[in-house]
């Protein structure tokens, strides 16, 4: 076979393993997005391969080609979230000049991301759907997630130690607004906060007001 022959060749092979690439990412991409709506539906613990693999189209053999467990599939939602959550967060964080506008700026991005985007939020919970007994993803992949979530929060605990305060205090100032956030999401979320006829904008500036302003 001639060089010229062979160079053909590969070209041949790397544009065959370029079209496998891409149909197998299609294929990925409908199985999340229908897997999306029927966890949306049933949750981690009502759903099933099979209701997931009807709802995308295919079998559920088929679906083992790219995710070998129910579980799977939801790490692989939770993870593409967090990953659009620490994308909104950096980027927020990067405009902010001072440790304080910066804890304010991944804040408010926290914030706004799973406001704008409450599925995102009821996706994060899975460890408490169907009961407030915690019911995982696998350990390792809850490992990953839990991490993932740490990341997208410390751009808060790294302004809190530029302002001088301990790593323990950094930790504990990130989940301090962790929660907060999170209580005030779901309470908005759920309509509770009409009973208060208050804004859940307008508590959290305020108790960023409170938080900074300690000493």
């Amino acid at each position: 076979m001639s060089e010229g022959s062979e160079a053909l060749e590969r070209q041949a092979e790397v544009r065959g393993h370029g079209r496998k690439q891409a149909v197998d990412a299609m294929k990925r991409g409908l199985i999340l997005d229908a897997a999306k709506r029927v966890f949306a539906a049933e949750g981690l613990e009502g759903a099933s391969l099979r209701a997931i693999a009807a709802e995308a189209g295919y079998t559920p053999a088929a679906l083992y080609f790219h995710f070998d467990s129910k579980e799977a599939i939801y790490a692989a939602l939770l993870a593409e979230s967090l990953d659009r959550l620490q994308d909104m967060v950096d980027g927020a964080v990067a405009k902010a000049r001072t440790p304080k506008t910066r804890v304010r700026a991944a804040a408010w991005a926290f914030y706004g991301f799973y406001a704008e985007n409450p599925h995102d939020l009821d996706l994060g919970f899975y460890l408490f759907r169907g009961g407030m007994k915690p019911k995982g993803v696998g350990r390792d992949r809850d490992t990953a997630l839990n991490e993932a979530l740490a990341r997208s929060l410390q751009p808060i605990a790294d302004a809190a130690q530029a302002l001088g305060h301990s790593e323990a205090e950094a930790r504990a100032m990130a989940a301090d607004v962790f929660a907060h956030i999170v209580g005030l999401l779901l309470l908005h979320l759920t309509g509770r906060l009409r009973l208060f006829a208050a804004a859940p904008e307008e508590l959290l500036e305020q108790h960023l007001d409170r938080l900074l302003a300690a000493p």
